[in-house]
Parts: structure tokens; C-alpha cells; sequence
């Protein structure tokens, strides 16, 4: 499985950035995709998943309202769609997809990973 994150870039706080998740083969649809980013001298977090049952969403407290996560299996292509953005969502984004049912804000959840996008946001 291999996966590529891209949309990343310079924002500028209170802005819109959509950042995409290309998958190879039919990834998205078979497995859990999941969104963590990593600020600079920080641990990689959870942001958002989007499950392969069903397509339900999850979210990290701090971006619900703010990101949403959607896929298109036509595409294999996942988004992450952020806005109202704050400089502290500065980080390297990753997507990630795993088949656990269980802890998907997890890392250890997910078992490919991309390579990740630079998002920026200025104030």
C-alpha cells in the first residue's frame, strides 16, 4: 500500500488549505484512513479518520468544526478539508491507513503511512 499526501503549503490564519491522500490500488475503501500531523519538536498526533465501514468520521477535539474528513473511492483519494485555520495547526500532515477496529487515534492503529504535507499558517 502506498500513499501520498499533498495540498500542503502557506495559509494564512483564518484561511482554507485541502490537503489529499492518494492511495494506491482500492485502499480507501478497505481500510481505515486516518489524518495525524506533527508540529516541530513535538509528538505526531491524531487529527481525524475516516473508517472503511460506513464511512464514519472522527475527529481530535481540537479541529472538530474546524477539519472535515471525506474519501472518493472512484479516486482512491482521501481529503482533509481545514478551515477557520490557527497558526498552531502548523505541522507536517500525514494520512495513514490501517484495518484495526479498535484505538484509530492511535498510531500503532495504522499501518502505512505517507510521507506528509508542510502546512504553514501565518497570523
Amino acid at each position: 500500500v502506498q500513499l501520498q499526501a499533498f495540498g500542503g503549503g502557506l495559509v494564512q490564519a483564518g484561511g482554507s488549505v485541502r490537503l489529499s491522500c492518494a492511495a494506491s490500488t482500492s485502499t480507501v475503501s478497505r481500510y481505515n484512513m486516518g489524518w495525524f500531523r506533527q508540529a516541530p519538536g513535538k509528538e505526531r498526533k491524531f487529527v481525524a479518520v475516516i473508517e472503511r465501514n460506513g464511512g464514519s468520521t472522527s475527529y481530535a477535539d481540537f479541529v472538530k468544526g474546524r477539519f472535515t474528513c471525506s474519501r472518493d473511492n472512484a479516486k482512491n483519494t482521501v481529503y482533509l478539508q481545514m478551515n477557520s485555520l490557527k497558526p498552531e495547526d502548523t505541522a507536517i500532515y500525514y494520512c495513514a491507513a490501517g484495518t484495526s477496529i479498535f484505538g484509530l487515534g492511535s498510531r500503532a492503529a495504522y499501518d502505512y503511512w505517507g510521507q506528509g504535507t508542510k502546512v504553514t499558517v501565518s497570523s
